[in-house]
């Protein structure tokens, strides 16, 4: 049975109250009334091209309204808040190569006539409020599977918000032989960390300047990452039924519980993913929008997302860190403490002596199968960081495990590649309605 890493501090009426509000006491009504909304729904669903299937076409998510495959990243808005318009531009590749979607393909952006001005607008598509700059790499010199789709953009126009509005000119070959890579975020460095030796695994400031703590009616409850000055990425199970962002507050900066010197911030909203279930801890991602921007300074830094299609192979090591037990049902540490671990392909956590098929596209393990290295409760949430040649990336969120650091039983973590198209249309959304 999975089991989850958040602290377990909550008094037991609490917990009671949180689990009772998640039954349902009058099932019977309920089911009453659910049978007669849908039926409802059904009937109306002819007259307003609203179906219960999109089959073939593309769902409007908060209204359910059904539009043309064909209106997806065409630079019209034509869902009411704005979904079908959602996700349209991604950084691809170990280079980040800015690709945009155009009639159902990712096309990528050719160098030609490209400006600071469409940098700007592309960054905001992907949820951030600057750019900070943009280079050009030789065609022949990505990935091969994203040199063979391209589009130049149609740069008359005088302001260009969507970037796929400007997607004017598939090409199967860029005229500069030129393609584009966007930088939006100084992000997966630890300017103030200097390496020494001490003993045991404890964190020394600026080791893992994204680590947040997150705080539950001022108890630390799950750990998080920082991945922008307003966004903190943590796991769905830490916020689900305990969702009212005015009883959280994110502290950064700090290596020790309690709080000292650690820059404090509200939280506006909390947002987890719509399908994140309980029981199976698929989808179990959320996000924390701050009140206000974090300060960068060393002991605070951002981790980068990593980019669509970039692959984390088995056995890289990776770096957990987080203010959990130290042993099964044991005391939360007072200090940050970290840990090397393995990632384990999806093909081993999933054979019979582990986890037995449990695992899905949503999840990456890491850890060792003969144990004794582990995230435990009051981890989750916390980053799985690994360092590529040029960065620090988020590769994974704590999220469950059965035990800890037991035998056959590694830490399983949301997968932030499978995750990025979600975290992306949550910032872009949040950075459209900033500029309204």
């Amino acid at each position: 049975m999975p089991v989850t890493k958040v602290q377990p501090f909550l008094p037991d009426n609490d917990v009671e109250k949180s689990w009772k509000s998640r039954l349902f006491p009058h099932r019977l009504e309920l089911l009453v009334a659910a049978c007669l909304l849908l039926a409802v729904a059904f009937f109306f669903s002819v007259g307003l091209g609203v179906g219960l299937s999109c089959v073939g076409r593309f769902r409007c998510g908060s209204s359910q309204k059904c539009v043309a495959s064909s209106a997806r990243c065409d630079g019209a808005v034509d869902c009411p808040n704005q979904e079908d318009e959602l996700g349209c531009v991604r950084l691809s590749g170990r280079r980040s190569v800015l690709q945009v979607q155009r009639r159902g393909e990712w096309r990528t952006v050719c160098a030609d006539n490209w400006n600071n001005s469409l940098g700007l607008s592309a960054c905001k598509q992907l949820g951030y409020s600057r750019y900070v700059e943009s280079s050009f790499v030789p065609q022949n010199s990505i990935e091969e599977d994203l040199q063979s789709s391209l589009v130049s953009l149609d740069t008359t126009q005088s302001d260009v918000i969507k970037l796929q509005s400007a997607a004017a000119f598939s090409e199967s070959q860029c005229s500069s032989g030129m393609v584009t890579t966007l930088k939006c975020l100084e992000c997966g460095s630890r300017p103030r960390y200097q390496t020494r030796v001490v003993g045991g695994n404890l964190s020394l400031p600026g080791q893992f300047p994204w680590q947040a703590s997150l705080h539950f009616r001022g108890e630390h409850m799950c750990g998080g990452s920082v991945i922008s000055p307003l966004w903190i990425v943590t796991a769905a199970h830490c916020v689900y039924g305990f969702s009212n962002s005015s009883l959280w507050k994110v502290y950064v900066g700090l290596t020790e519980q309690p709080i000292h010197a650690a820059q404090s911030l509200a939280v506006r909203k909390i947002v987890y993913h719509a399908r994140y279930r309980s029981r199976s801890l698929d989808y179990d991602i959320a996000l924390m929008r701050l009140d206000q921007p974090l300060t960068f300074n060393g002991l605070v830094e951002p981790i980068c997302l990593p980019n669509h299609g970039e692959d984390f192979q088995e056995d890289t090591k990776c770096w957990i860190s987080g203010w959990g037990a130290t042993e099964e049902d044991g005391e939360s540490s007072v200090v940050l403490r970290s840990a090397v671990v393995p990632l384990i392909s999806t093909r081993t956590c999933n054979q019979p002596e582990v986890y037995a098929g449990h695992i899905s596209s949503w999840m990456i393990c890491a850890g060792y199968l003969e144990g004794g290295v582990d995230s435990c409760q009051g981890d989750s949430g916390g980053p799985l960081a690994c360092h590529d040649p040029s960065a620090w990336k988020l590769v994974g969120a704590t999220s469950w495990g059965e035990g800890c650091a037991a035998r056959n039983r590694p830490g399983v973590y949301t997968r932030v590649t499978t995750a990025l198209s979600w975290i992306r249309k949550q910032m872009e959304r949040d950075e459209a309605q900033k500029n309204d």
